[in-house]
């Protein structure tokens, strides 16, 4: 788990200097994340872990993606849903939604109970952290301890993932309500799991709740010669991808959503995504470092992809 608990210090780096470059903004990082040293932006370059521009343009990509869909559910929903982020890190949405005026009812974040003593610990300590938290919360006092935070609007459990009764026992201790629409987030999490305990934790929200959106960012294609090179490079950290064999192709992501219990099921790659995005957006990061190689871009852009199922019992 240790390797794994490091790959959010990893994701974390990344995105704050992707932020200091100007990629997007992101005012809130910088309070859970020291700023990089050096430029911190992994690729695969020859077979070795290298830094560039690439994987913080698929950083660029993954962002406003995965943000394009939450957006999606919250108009469709008008914000009287729950959010639940899985494995959530030093993740700064819960800020960025408030500033936006989006706050669903209620949002929750799950993570290694380390990682969330850590963030919680950030939060107590940095006003412009918890001001939005107090200023969103309404009833009684808000509930904070070691490895959980509880107020009205905003929740972080210690959980681990791969025990989906545990989990549901924490956020309903925590108000979860599973008669409201549910959008469910995983970034680069279920591929730590072995396929048996994602596709658990994807039945579980798939029979919990009646009307709910499920969305995946994960890795694909991970059979080809690239793909074992990246996974070579994570072993040489000790880090496992126990879930990698559910990340053959679109066709395996997709079905592993509908065996699961999801009604519908929706897969495309990073460099798809890449090309859906606004324009003048992509001019502009492009414009921020040179662009070498596209060959390789394209590459480690196909080895990602974005999945979202559905259930809707409302018709929504």
């Amino acid at each position: 788990d240790e390797a794994v608990r490091g790959t959010c210090e990893d994701a974390s780096v990344c995105k704050r200097f992707a932020v200091s470059v100007g990629y997007w903004k992101d005012p809130y990082l910088q309070y859970f994340v020291r700023q990089a040293k050096e430029r911190k932006a992994p690729e695969i370059n020859r077979g070795k872990l290298g830094w560039g521009w690439r994987h913080l343009t698929g950083y660029y990509a993954r962002v406003h993606g995965v943000s394009y869909l939450i957006k999606a559910f919250l108009k469709k929903t008008e914000c009287s849903c729950q959010i639940v982020n899985l494995g959530a890190g030093m993740d700064t949405l819960f800020w960025r939604l408030k500033d936006e005026n989006l706050l669903p009812r209620k949002y929750f974040e799950v993570d290694f109970p380390m990682i969330v003593a850590r963030k919680i610990h950030n939060i107590k300590s940095k006003p412009p952290l918890s001001k939005p938290i107090m200023e969103s919360h309404s009833g009684d006092s808000l509930l904070i301890d070691s490895h959980s935070l509880d107020s009205s609007r905003y929740s972080i459990v210690g959980a681990d993932l791969r025990f989906s009764s545990d989990l549901e026992e924490k956020l309903k201790k925590h108000n979860l309500d599973v008669h409201l629409p549910t959008l469910l987030v995983a970034e680069c999490v279920l591929v730590y799991m072995t396929p048996q305990q994602s596709a658990n934790l994807l039945k579980w929200a798939a029979s919990t709740f009646p009307v709910a959106m499920f969305i995946n960012y994960e890795q694909v294609n991970m059979m080809d010669r690239f793909g074992q090179i990246m996974i070579e490079n994570l072993q040489r950290r000790q880090c496992n991808l126990a879930g990698v064999e559910v990340c053959r192709s679109l066709d395996s992501q997709r079905e592993r959503l509908l065996l699961s219990g999801w009604e519908t099921a929706r897969a495309i790659d990073m460099m798809k995504v890449y090309s859906f995005l606004p324009q003048a957006g992509l001019q502009r990061i492009e414009a921020l470092e040179f662009l070498d190689e596209k060959e390789l871009f394209e590459q480690l852009m196909q080895h990602y992809c974005i999945c979202w199922a559905s259930k809707d019992s409302s018709s929504l």
